[in-house]
Protein backbone atom coordinates (compact mmCIF):
# COMPACT_ATOMS: atom_id res chain seq x y z
CA UNK A 1 0.00 0.00 0.00
CA UNK A 2 1.62 3.22 -0.86
CA UNK A 3 1.59 5.61 1.89
CA UNK A 4 0.51 8.94 -1.05
CA UNK A 5 -2.84 6.87 -1.65
CA UNK A 6 -3.30 5.92 2.20
CA UNK A 7 -5.00 9.38 2.89
CA UNK A 8 -7.57 9.34 -0.26
CA UNK A 9 -8.70 5.78 0.64
CA UNK A 10 -9.16 6.99 4.28
CA UNK A 11 -11.29 9.75 2.87
CA UNK A 12 -13.26 7.77 0.73
CA UNK A 13 -14.03 5.09 3.42
CA UNK A 14 -15.10 7.91 5.74
CA UNK A 15 -17.28 9.46 3.15
CA UNK A 16 -19.25 5.76 2.47
CA UNK A 17 -19.76 5.37 6.71
CA UNK A 18 -17.12 2.56 7.06
CA UNK A 19 -15.29 2.66 10.02
CA UNK A 20 -11.49 3.26 10.08
CA UNK A 21 -9.51 0.81 12.62
CA UNK A 22 -7.16 2.91 14.89
CA UNK A 23 -5.17 -0.34 15.63
CA UNK A 24 -4.96 -0.75 11.30
CA UNK A 25 -3.12 2.81 11.51
CA UNK A 26 -0.93 2.17 14.64
CA UNK A 27 0.33 -1.47 13.39
CA UNK A 28 2.42 0.11 10.67
CA UNK A 29 3.72 2.68 12.44
CA UNK A 30 7.51 2.19 13.72
CA UNK A 31 8.55 1.81 17.62
CA UNK A 32 8.54 5.50 19.34
CA UNK A 33 11.61 6.41 21.17
CA UNK A 34 11.72 9.29 23.77
CA UNK A 35 14.44 11.18 23.04
CA UNK A 36 14.71 13.05 26.83
CA UNK A 37 15.69 9.15 27.00
CA UNK A 38 17.96 8.49 24.45
CA UNK A 39 19.68 11.35 25.51
CA UNK A 40 20.13 10.39 28.98
CA UNK A 41 21.75 7.21 28.00
CA UNK A 42 23.95 8.92 25.97
CA UNK A 43 25.21 11.44 28.68
CA UNK A 44 25.57 8.90 30.98
CA UNK A 45 28.66 7.57 28.91
CA UNK A 46 31.87 10.01 28.58
CA UNK A 47 32.73 10.63 25.11
CA UNK A 48 34.80 12.50 23.34
CA UNK A 49 32.87 15.59 21.13
CA UNK A 50 33.57 15.23 17.57
CA UNK A 51 35.13 18.64 16.23
CA UNK A 52 34.07 18.61 12.43
CA UNK A 53 36.34 21.57 11.52
CA UNK A 54 39.70 19.62 12.54
CA UNK A 55 38.03 15.87 12.09
CA UNK A 56 41.59 14.13 12.56
CA UNK A 57 42.94 16.55 15.09
CA UNK A 58 45.52 17.81 12.80
CA UNK A 59 45.65 21.56 14.41
CA UNK A 60 46.81 20.17 17.56
CA UNK A 61 49.75 18.82 15.71
CA UNK A 62 51.35 22.19 14.02
CA UNK A 63 54.17 24.15 14.53
CA UNK A 64 53.57 27.44 14.94
CA UNK A 65 55.37 28.14 11.99
CA UNK A 66 52.76 26.07 10.36
CA UNK A 67 49.65 27.54 12.39
CA UNK A 68 51.62 31.15 10.52
CA UNK A 69 51.16 29.72 7.70
CA UNK A 70 47.98 28.00 7.86
CA UNK A 71 46.36 31.05 9.15
CA UNK A 72 48.10 33.58 6.31
CA UNK A 73 46.75 31.56 3.40
CA UNK A 74 43.22 30.98 5.08
CA UNK A 75 43.48 34.73 4.86
CA UNK A 76 44.36 35.02 1.94
CA UNK A 77 41.76 32.16 0.45
CA UNK A 78 38.91 34.44 2.26
CA UNK A 79 39.51 38.13 1.03
CA UNK A 80 41.36 37.68 -2.16
CA UNK A 81 40.98 34.21 -3.93
CA UNK A 82 37.13 33.61 -2.83
CA UNK A 83 35.69 36.94 -4.65
CA UNK A 84 37.41 36.16 -7.76
CA UNK A 85 37.30 32.87 -8.28
CA UNK A 86 33.12 33.28 -7.13
CA UNK A 87 32.98 35.68 -10.28
CA UNK A 88 35.20 33.63 -12.54
CA UNK A 89 32.72 31.21 -12.14
CA UNK A 90 29.96 33.13 -13.20
CA UNK A 91 31.80 34.26 -15.81
CA UNK A 92 33.43 30.94 -16.55
CA UNK A 93 36.58 32.06 -16.81
CA UNK A 94 39.55 31.16 -15.39
CA UNK A 95 42.22 33.81 -13.96
CA UNK A 96 45.75 32.75 -14.86
CA UNK A 97 47.26 35.75 -12.30
CA UNK A 98 45.59 33.41 -9.00
CA UNK A 99 48.40 31.00 -9.71
CA UNK A 100 51.45 33.33 -9.90
CA UNK A 101 49.83 34.57 -6.42
CA UNK A 102 50.15 31.36 -5.16
CA UNK A 103 53.12 30.72 -6.38
CA UNK A 104 54.63 33.84 -4.69
CA UNK A 105 53.15 32.75 -1.32
CA UNK A 106 54.81 29.13 -1.89
CA UNK A 107 51.89 26.77 -1.65
CA UNK A 108 52.15 25.12 -4.81
CA UNK A 109 54.68 22.81 -5.29
CA UNK A 110 56.69 20.83 -2.36
CA UNK A 111 58.30 22.46 0.46
CA UNK A 112 60.98 19.60 0.24
CA UNK A 113 64.53 21.05 -0.45
CA UNK A 114 66.88 18.88 -2.56
CA UNK A 115 70.35 18.40 -1.56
Amino acid sequence: MSLSTTPLRLFRAATRGLSISAARAQGTAAKHIDPKAQNEQKSTKSRVQFDWRDALSLDSRLTEDEVMIRDSFRSYCQERLMPRILMANRQEVFDREIISEMGELGVLGSTIKGK
